[in-house]
């Protein structure tokens, strides 16, 4: 169960201790940002085909595959019920009229039956503040299905919608962490684990979207506090440069202010990545039950 994965659309992820590398180079065009419910499907069945039973954690390179996620836990059915916890500076929680992107995949996995619960923590992102409200799927916040774990932004919003249960704000990324780890005390509920890197600064390591407030040791800790309860885990937030040939792509990624890449320190930020995915295999590790 150990043994990693890579689902290597974009040469982002480096070499990593007895992985399985699956090629998918030739769905970057079609997958990267968002994509068809159809070729979502077309890819998963490809993964499917080439993942162990019972993979270790799953490397997605960029951000912009973090819709991956969904076919990675509907997979996991039969070890349901179980909680679904990431890590992510955004909601992932978005509308979206094209299929399903990197930024609404949520929403999907929240719909499953045997999800009992998806957590978002370390959002700082203004997709959840009062100007972006609308952007919102309010059905899985409203049906207590999904929890934001907010930073650093005013969500006073949430409660005059009457969904303010399922946001929890807080002024530092200490603040949230202090109550993550006191929610997981005791817990014996299974959990599916998705880190986006973005959830952390830049100064930790640079991704190609906005960044976070929480350092590699607030996220190790965060981790730490699930001993014992993670059967599945997909890690992303790598970081490639890559220009969309299909428009709307283009126009999107542009809306969304979707940092750019600089080429000349792209090899210096994946050499951090590389050291940052190391450490959190070993967290990963330590932390997945035994029976995963």
């Amino acid at each position: 169960m150990n043994t990693p994965v890579v689902l290597d659309f974009d040469r982002s992820v480096g070499p990593l201790p007895d992985a399985r590398v699956i090629d998918l180079g030739r769905w970057q065009e079609s997958i990267r940002f968002g994509c068809s419910r159809r070729d979502l499907r077309s890819v998963a069945r490809e993964v499917e085909r080439q993942l162990p039973a019972r993979p270790g954690t799953v490397f997605l390179g960029s951000g912009d595959y973090h819709h991956l996620t969904w076919p990675l836990v509907a997979r996991r059915g039969a070890d349901g019920p179980f909680e679904v916890i990431v890590f992510d500076n955004h909601p992932d929680n978005m509308r979206f009229p094209f299929g399903v992107h990197c930024g609404s995949w949520v929403r999907r996995v929240a719909a499953l039956p045997f999800v009992k619960h998806v957590h978002v923590v370390g959002i700082g992102s203004s997709d959840v503040g009062a100007g972006h409200a609308w952007e919102n799927h309010l059905l899985p916040l409203i049906l207590g299905k999904l929890s934001y774990w907010t930073i650093g932004v005013d969500t006073r919003w949430a409660a005059r919608v009457g969904i303010g249960r399922s946001f929890r704000a807080f002024d530092s990324p200490e603040a949230l962490l202090d109550r993550f780890v006191e929610s997981r005390r005791g817990s014996t509920s299974s959990v599916y684990l998705s880190i986006d890197k973005d959830v952390l600064s830049a100064d930790v390591a640079r991704t190609n979207w906005d960044q976070g407030r929480m350092t590699d040791r607030h996220l190790f800790t965060a981790i730490d506090a699930l001993a014992g309860n993670v059967i599945g885990s997909d890690v992303t937030g790598d970081v490639s440069a890559y220009r969309y040939t299909t428009w709307w792509k283009r126009k999107l990624s542009a809306l969304d202010e979707q940092p750019e890449i600089d080429p000349g320190q792209l090899a210096t930020w994946q050499t951090q990545h590389h050291a940052l995915n190391l450490r959190l295999l070993d967290h990963i590790c330590a932390v997945t039950a035994s029976t995963a």
